[in-house]
């Protein structure tokens, strides 16, 4: 059966449309009393014959009946409107056999369509434009991912999304319109090819569908949690002109999940070994996806993490109740079954340089060390005791598995009332682990409105739900702590918004006379992360921006010293998942290239 047949059977099977001239615009069904059934009545030219063809309106039905000879395969010279005369047929062809197709109008789901019949005999084809179809395709809303129930969740740290399952998957992939110029596969960073894979799960493929994800993004699973897919692939997606876009996030968190707990993950073929060795500095995002790519093409690649598990942010930075830390052990272990090398407690510029990674055999390098350097704001008694860095707020609880003290010996830092500076993902991510550990309130502080808040919709939303406080357009100026130290107040100024910053948002500037104070007994500063030194220490050719971060000299990340890469937040800044990823993604095409052709010119 064809695609076309099947887009059809899809809407009209079993279903008796009426039936119009394009012309005259009169009903071409009439009834049968011999038969008893209605059919479609239709004039019918061949060899300078003329009789009638009547067809059954049930188009998946293909029967017909007609008062002259129609041998089978013969294509017919004119089929025409039995009331006006004109010809039907126009200048379109049929997309399974390339004959003329006729053009009628029939009714449907309250709607006039064109739609079209071949005019070869026996051609099972019916069709009609992805414009038409999705004039009458029954409408379905988003479908909502089962969550915990807030008041519950609050007091664990399991996952609070429960994902979707089989029959809300197969819901939410029948909205995908297929679009022809697909817009989200562009505004994907790793451009994984998202109708494709949505296809697969209509049809059922479910493991498939997430093989053919992965032949792009090597972390799926990850993605399918953390990603901000409503700024990225979903924001481009033609249905959300009209209505919710597809939940491509979901659907590719499902796939994954599918695949993994059904015990279907395979690997794939591989390229012929090069032998070629490749170092990658830092296992986070872009580390993994940079030694998932060249090891399928046939590198021998050894990943240097300096921290005792492998996954950077993934492990120590997003909590356990929005990416479970199974997940990523379980995708790490992935890489390894491709044979990925992973050296932990291995701090490259403290136990080796750059210099001394080529010095021991390896033809390139990837430097994808992130940002997981604390920053904070400079503002008298910021010293105090109780005011933490997110970095170490969130590395205790996640990594060091604070949070089940005294199972896990990490003491937890704790406060009743406490403020998180800062409005992305990692302040919220922080404000609501604090929910979790037992803080009676907690406030998002942050200097501008919700709508410049750079973090998920969806995570701002959970924080809500969970009780989070949101005081926005609010500053804090300076910090008050007891006589041991200990902060105790926060004084803040009420900010109003001004002309656009270089960021494109409007520029927070004080009010006159607005400042107060607030009680509080922790503060978490979310206000970004800068480049970890220690990897400069050993490598002063590694030429730096004025930022501090790694300078990049191509879109593929070539840097200052000829046979290294870098990419993701040690290029960009603090940035997300998947955009660390597509810069890896692109730096492992270069260095494949690079290491395969003999001039190994550089920039």
């Amino acid at each position: 059966m064809k695609k076309s047949e099947n887009e059809s059977r899809s809407i009209l099977a079993g279903t008796e449309l009426s039936t119009f001239c394009p012309h005259c615009h009169q009903a071409l069904n009439v009834f049968d009393p011999a038969t008893r059934k209605i059919w479609v009545r239709l004039a019918v030219s061949v060899h300078g014959a003329k009789g009638e063809l009547l067809l059954s309106p049930q188009f998946d039905v293909f029967e017909r009946q007609a008062d002259i000879e129609l041998s089978e395969g013969i294509v017919v010279d004119d089929l025409s409107c039995p009331r006006c005369g004109e010809s039907l047929v126009e200048q379109q062809a049929c997309e399974e056999c390339g004959s003329p197709a006729a053009r009628l109008v029939i009714y449907a789901q309250s709607k006039l369509v064109d739609f079209s019949i071949c005019t070869k005999v026996g051609c099972h084809w019916h069709g009609m434009s992805r414009a038409d179809q999705a004039k009458i395709k029954p409408k379905v809303s988003r479908q909502k991912k089962p969550e915990q129930d807030a008041l519950l969740r609050i007091r664990n740290f399991n996952e609070v999304s429960y994902g979707l399952d089989r029959e809300l998957a197969l819901v939410e992939a029948s909205r995908c319109l297929d679009c022809k110029k697909p817009a989200c596969i562009a505004a994907c960073p790793v451009e994984v090819d998202i109708p494709g894979f949505i296809r697969l799960i209509r049809e059922g493929n479910f493991v498939e569908a997430a093989r053919l994800v992965k032949q792009k993004n090597a972390l799926p699973a990850v993605c399918g949690r953390v990603c901000p897919q409503d700024d990225q692939c979903e924001k481009a997606c033609l249905l959300g002109k009209k209505e919710e876009p597809v939940a491509i996030g979901n659907l590719e968190r499902f796939v994954a999940d599918f695949e993994r707990e059904t015990d279907s993950v395979a690997i794939p073929r591989k390229a012929p070994p090069t032998g070629k060795r490749v170092a990658v500095v830092g296992s986070g995002p872009a580390g993994l996806t940079m030694a998932a790519d060249m090891v399928t093409k046939g590198h021998s690649v050894t990943v240097f993490e300096s921290l005792h598990k492998p996954g950077g942010v993934l492990v120590y930075g997003i909590p356990e109740f929005r990416l479970p830390k199974a997940i990523v052990e379980s995708e790490i272990d992935y890489l390894r079954r491709l044979g990925v090398k992973i050296e932990l407690n291995s701090i490259v510029g403290r136990l080796y340089t750059i210099e001394e990674l080529f010095a021991s055999g390896y033809d390139a390098v990837f430097v994808g060390t992130g940002a997981g350097l604390p920053v904070f704001m400079k503002l008298p008694g910021e010293n105090l005791c109780n005011i933490l860095s997110a970095n170490e707020y969130l590395t205790r609880i996640n990594l060091m598995k604070a949070y089940a003290f005294p199972e896990y010996d990490t003491p937890a830092p704790r406060g009743r009332q406490v403020a998180v500076l800062g409005g992305g993902n990692v302040a919220m991510d922080c404000a609501r682990t604090a929910v979790r550990m037992g803080s009676r309130e907690v406030s998002i502080i942050y200097r501008r409105t919700r709508d410049e808040m750079p973090a998920r919709t969806e995570e701002t939303e959970h924080a809500e739900q969970e009780g989070v406080k949101f005081r926005l357009l609010t500053n804090p100026i300076r910090f008050i702590g007891d006589d041991r130290r200990w902060v105790k107040q926060m004084e803040c100024v009420q900010m109003q918004l001004g002309e656009p910053d270089a960021s494109g948002r409007p520029r927070p500037i004080p009010r006159a006379g607005s400042n107060f104070l607030m009680d509080v007994d922790m503060v978490i500063v979310a206000v970004g992360a800068g480049p970890n030194p220690v990897l400069f220490s050993g490598s002063p050719d590694l030429e730096r921006t004025d930022r501090g971060y790694v300078k990049a000299y191509t879109p593929s990340g070539r840097t200052s010293i000829p046979g290294v890469w870098a990419g993701g937040d040690i290029v960009t800044g603090s940035a997300t998942v998947i955009l660390a990823m597509g810069a890896a993604r692109q730096a492992a095409n270069d260095m494949h290239a690079y290491l395969m052709d003999g001039k190994k010119e550089w920039v």
